[in-house]
């Protein structure tokens, strides 16, 4: 019940409800009948003159007194104010001296007088029903809901939750005491990562580390559920955080070698990779193999990220599931736990939070629920909580999905290890996820040469005045006679012996680092890039077996008729007469050759089922019960899985779930395509940082293919450009492949050779609209049959006359191919050549070489034609390649500059595309 009755009512109106509900329950609002039925409180000894008139208690159909009724509410409505808003009045700030003291949790608030608070009560909905004072009542719910720990699942809508959380929360005081080897143990993983801190503080100056001095409770949370997992059926940990408090939890959580992290601090670091260049010592993955306290053996690995903040939560997401799915746990999720560490002005105000939180319970994405752990430092960088959100805690976004949420005092280590330890059982109950609110503070600025007395001078003098997390707990341990105060000393004398041990261990191999560079880091060794050919091709007879196969659907399915009529005639004639196959169904067969290979394939993005231009419809559905056929899943029995889903409406928690998701799923095709490719650049952070550049940093390949709808056809500057030239601009290294293709073998090829090499790159396509249904932009089955492979140029097939007579070159890509080829056939030019750059990075220059070698008359007349304006597409950065290779200066056929992609008038567009395709033949 989330309704709150009111504290006091008109005895009339209470009268008429009790006498409806006992009539009919269902005859009155909700929130009555849930008072009266659920919440049946009164005094259990009334007086002699309450008796007389209260004579409800003596059968059916008497009525309540209005004092009755009036503190029965007021007692009802005192339950649902501690559990809905007890956590306003907890003490959750560790700098603060005292807790709040809401209006609302006062006696007064609350309706009750001072006189009623010996009168007895009872309420099977708290305690069962057992009959105690309301000042008893009072007591235990203040220390229930107003201590150290504030709670907040009212919010959730699932009784079934709701009641699971208010069960074990309102049982708490009842627990044992944690025994007294737990409680030290906590006090290690305090002392751990403070003992660390300062060492760190000492040795390095000056240099950034990025404290989690203030928050040291961290630990307990993350050592907390590590000790929890095997009991509870999980075996591995999949993590992602930002810088804050990174390097402590690298080394006391993973326990990285302290050889190791010392040696980036050093100045002669030089990142232990093969090739690349490297990545900041609080960006860097690792993975390690830890055991509990019972001896159970738990994966944990900490995902490389950048500074982007939240950006690694999709990743971690996608890399979550990958694992599942390796380990065939793909209903119940509970084998691999995705963890994620945020800070509270980040997860309040990056937006890809919310992305990922509207991820959690979508069929396609979903990982049975992830833990979140917010590090809440109460400022991001200088800027305090009452300029950086509009709500009320950092955490209230997560409401959004119905998570429950705990705050917990980071001072009070106990309390942050009972929030973990129900945060994870919680998870494993309803695969949902959670969030713990770890409110504490940050020692030093936001890194360690920075000033925050600049700017929070006061948060800054009662910071420094404030004893440590650790000191605080040790002394409390101290008092209560778990550990005296030589025990304490020796094992703080016992951490500081590891560190300086790690410092002599680094002298003696700092000669030797680098020999095994891989060794518990997320690096992956790969062979290089290479042009050699990847033979793609598939036997005709399978592609026709293939083929048929995507064609049927259970006799007493209905399908559309436009589907039956024109889309699957169009592939059953191609199939036929093996030719005619366009973009949609190669790349269909492209899939099916794979999964009949074994191989998986997924394909996720916003109306990839159908696909957004009604091209694909890779998932038939029954027109009367929109029951689901799927013909690539019933090629043949053993083969790979294929997944296709709708994504929720984003880019960039998508395509960071779908990338996260190939880091550990190699054998599996994943493509991310966009509704157009304009809205990539929704997903700008996750290029940039991730897939452009993930294997240069951190050694990760990627097999990520990414579908940009691109191509000038006169719908406006939002639907006409995946921003080529961006793609372009970050190709270096061979980090990737940036692909405009024309024909749909060359697409059916791609897609193979992503899974038939030896190495794994990211694959970007600037996928076709319009030539989706050009009728020369098809290819025959022998295009893709046995033998063949991918080409990244094409030379001319069509040539109205001989090579020797060409003098001019026309080098292009994608869609605009199809224009000046008719063009030119409506001109009946002989003297010019049309060269297509299907694979534009990296760029084959020796193929080209060849190609060109074939006209001698054209070297010092090429044109580069293409449909983008000059500052954008692939001019800026084909230009010079192709100057080198022809030592001459590029003609430039295409748009002016722009600062918009594209026209939004129609007819506009056709004026500058006539134009373009013209110059082509004549600048």
């Amino acid at each position: 019940m989330t309704a709150t009755v009111p504290f006091r009512a008109n005895s009339d109106l209470l009268d008429t409800q009790y006498t409806a509900w006992k009539k009919d329950p269902s005859s009155v609002d909700a929130s009555w009948a849930a008072f009266f039925e659920g919440f049946e409180l009164g005094l259990v000894e009334l007086t002699k003159r309450q008796a007389k008139t209260d004579t409800a208690t003596g059968g059916a159909g008497g009525t309540l007194s209005e004092k009755t009724l009036s503190f029965r509410m007021r007692v009802t409505n005192a339950l649902l104010v501690f559990r809905s808003l007890g956590h306003t009045a907890s003490h959750l700030d560790p700098l603060s001296a005292a807790a709040p003291n809401p209006p609302t949790l006062t006696l007064e608030g609350l309706g009750f007088t001072e006189d009623e608070l010996d009168e007895e009560v009872k309420t099977h909905m708290f305690r069962g029903g057992q009959p105690m004072k309301l000042r008893e009542m009072l007591s235990e719910l203040r220390k229930i809901y107003c201590g150290q720990t504030g709670y907040e699942f009212m919010h959730i809508h699932t009784p079934e939750v709701q009641n699971w959380l208010l069960d074990r929360v309102e049982k708490r005081p009842f627990e044992p005491e944690l025994p007294a080897e737990q409680q030290v143990d906590a006090l290690r993983w305090l002392l751990e990562a403070e003992t660390f801190e300062r060492f760190l503080h000492r040795r390095y100056v000056g240099q950034k580390r990025f404290s989690v001095e203030g928050g040291e409770s961290l630990l307990v949370a993350l050592e907390t559920i590590l000790e929890s997992l095997p009991r509870l059926g999980a075996s591995e940990i999949v993590m992602g955080m930002a810088h804050r408090g990174r390097l402590s939890v690298l080394a006391n959580f993973l326990r990285k070698p302290l050889e190791n992290l010392f040696y980036e601090f050093s100045e002669n670091y030089v990142p232990n990779m093969v090739a690349g260049d490297g990545d900041v010592k609080y960006h860097l993955g690792f993975e390690t193999v830890r055991k509990t306290r019972d001896g159970k053996e738990i994966a944990v690995m900490l995902a490389p990220n950048p500074s982007h903040l939240e950006a690694v939560d999709p990743v971690v997401e996608g890399m979550t599931r990958a694992r599942q799915r390796m380990l065939g746990d793909t209903v119940d999720r509970k084998s691999v736990i995705p963890v994620l560490i945020h800070g509270d002005a980040a997860f309040a105000g990056q937006g890809i939070v919310t992305e990922v939180l509207n991820l959690s319970q979508l069929p396609g994405y979903r990982t049975g629920g992830t833990i979140h752990i917010v590090v809440n430092n109460q400022i991001g960088f200088t800027t305090l909580p009452a300029d950086a959100r509009s709500t009320t805690y950092c955490t209230d976004v997560a409401k959004m999905v119905d998570a429950p949420i705990i705050h917990v005092n980071g001072d009070c280590p106990l309390e942050v290890a009972h929030a973990a330890k129900l945060a994870i059982e919680f998870r494993q109950m309803f695969g949902r996820d959670v969030v713990i609110d770890i409110v504490c503070y940050r020692r030093y600025g936001h890194n360690e040469t920075d000033e925050p007395a600049f700017t929070q001078p006061n948060m800054a003098r009662a910071i420094a005045s404030h004893p440590s997390t650790a000191t605080i707990y040790r002394n409390l341990l101290v008092e209560k006679g778990v550990l005296d105060e030589s025990g304490a000393n020796a094992l703080q004398k016992e951490l500081e012996d590891e560190l300086e041990d790690g410092v002599k261990t680094l002298a003696e191999r700092e000669s030797k680092i680098g020999e095994n560079p891989y060794e518990g880091s997320t690096a992956e060794s790969q062979p290089p890039f290479s042009f050699e050919p990847t033979l793609t091709g598939v036997e005709e007879a399978k592609l026709k077996e293939i083929g048929e196969k995507l064609l049927q659907a259970p006799e007493s399915f209905h399908l559309h008729p436009t589907i039956s009529r024109r889309f699957l005639a169009a592939r059953k004639k191609a199939i036929e007469s093996g030719e005619g196959f366009d973009w949609a169904y190669a790349e269909s067969l492209a899939f099916g050759s794979l999964l009949t290979e074994g191989l998986g394939v997924r394909l996720s993005g916003q109306d990839v089922r159908r696909g957004t231009f009604s091209q694909r419809h890779c998932v038939f559905y029954d027109t009367e019960t929109r029951e689901r056929h799927i013909p690539l899943t019933k090629l043949s029995e053993d083969q790979g899985r294929f997944c296709v889903y709708n994504s929720l409406l984003s880019e960039a928690a998508v395509l960071g779930f779908d990338y996260g998701y190939t880091l550990l799923a190699p054998n599996v095709l994943i493509c991310w395509e966009a509704q157009f490719g304009d809205f990539v650049n929704g997903a700008q952070v996750i290029i940039d940082q991730f897939i452009a550049s993930a294997e240069s940093k951190w050694q990760r390949p990627s097999q990520i293919t990414l579908l940009l709808p691109h191509g000038y056809e006169g719908q406006g500057p939002e639907h006409s450009s995946a921003r080529l030239e961006r793609f372009l601009q970050l190709s270096a290294g061979r980090n990737w492949q940036v692909c405009n293709f024309t024909t749909p073998a060359q697409y059916f090829h791609a897609l193979r050779r992503q899974m038939k090499r030896g190495f794994r790159k990211p694959l970007i396509v600037m996928t076709p609209k319009s030539l989706l249904r050009h009728p020369k932009c098809v290819s025959k089955l022998s295009d893709m049959a046995e033998g063949t492979s991918f080409n990244e140029i094409l030379d001319d097939e069509h040539l109205l006359g001989p090579a020797e007579r060409v003098t001019r070159l026309i080098l292009c890509s994608g869609k605009v191919y199809y224009d000046l080829l008719e063009f030119r056939e409506q001109n009946k030019i002989k003297n010019a050549a049309i060269i297509r750059i299907e694979q534009l990075y990296p760029l084959h220059e020796e193929k080209l070489k060849e190609i060109v070698a074939r006209y001698p008359r054209a070297q010092k007349k090429w044109v580069w034609c293409q449909e983008e304006p000059r500052n954008m597409g692939a001019f800026g950065y084909i230009r010079n390649r192709l100057s080198d290779i022809s030592g001459h200066r590029v003609r430039y056929a295409g748009r002016e500059r722009s600062s918009s992609p594209a026209a939004g008038s129609k007819a506009i567009h056709v004026l500058e595309q006539e134009k373009l395709v013209e110059d082509a033949f004549s600048v």
